[in-house]
């Protein structure tokens, strides 16, 4: 298994810009995305990942592809890193969720896990596919340093799997957290993590007229 992972959340587009829900959508990055993918190679110079995935979204793409190219290194698509499809919420403002159905916004918020968006995918799925993923990396590669680029809020999940980190607020992207974070991998990988307080967590759809 790799020794490192660097984790990166892929350029971000104009939904993200206008506090929309993105979902599985496959939105291109916007101009400040792009430049903030330019940054992050920045930061790798010197440190070039042995290899690079990324999730199959034109965001993800275009940020692998402009930090692959300053190193050399061709970046593979991995299906199984797409992002949350979180159904009928997608392209929503938050605001308006917040509004219509502050229920279900204040309960994905503080337990994502109890709850699935209306015609989507629930969290557990996705952690699921993400922990397939990460097994197959980490069969492909038993030593050096490894990146996965995929679109927030994916990247606070992979955080979750192999490092514990919390997952955070999964409606907004927080400006204060890194957008590139490099996880030393233990001795095993942390796909076999229980999900906080319950062992298979049941979810509630809720009304998607409401919103």
């Amino acid at each position: 298994m790799p020794d490192h992972l660097i984790v990166i959340r892929s350029a971000s587009t104009d939904y993200e810009l206008q506090s929309r829900v993105r979902g599985s959508l496959d939105i291109p990055p916007s101009a400040e995305g792009l430049a903030d993918a330019e940054a992050i190679a920045d930061r790798l110079t010197g440190a070039a990942p042995d290899a690079i995935y990324a999730a199959p979204t034109a965001c993800a793409l275009e940020t692998a592809r402009i930090i692959g190219g300053r190193f050399g290194v061709a970046p593979k698509k991995l299906d199984r890193l797409a992002n949350l499809d979180l159904g009928l919420w997608q392209g929503r403002l938050v605001d308006e969720i917040r509004r219509l159905q502050p229920t279900v916004h204040r309960q994905w918020q503080d337990d994502p896990w109890s709850i699935a968006p209306p015609e989507g995918e629930i969290l557990d799925e996705a952690r699921g596919r993400v922990e397939q993923a990460l097994g197959r990396i980490s069969k492909r590669h038993p030593r050096g340093r490894i990146a996965v680029v995929v679109p927030f809020p994916l990247d606070s999940l992979v955080r979750w799997l192999v490092a514990g980190e919390s997952l955070g607020d999964l409606w907004e992207r927080d400006p204060e957290r890194e957008t590139m974070v490099e996880l030393p991998v233990a001795a095993q990988w942390r796909t076999s993590r229980a999900i906080p307080l319950r062992e298979s967590p049941a979810t509630t759809h809720p009304d998607a007229a409401a919103v």
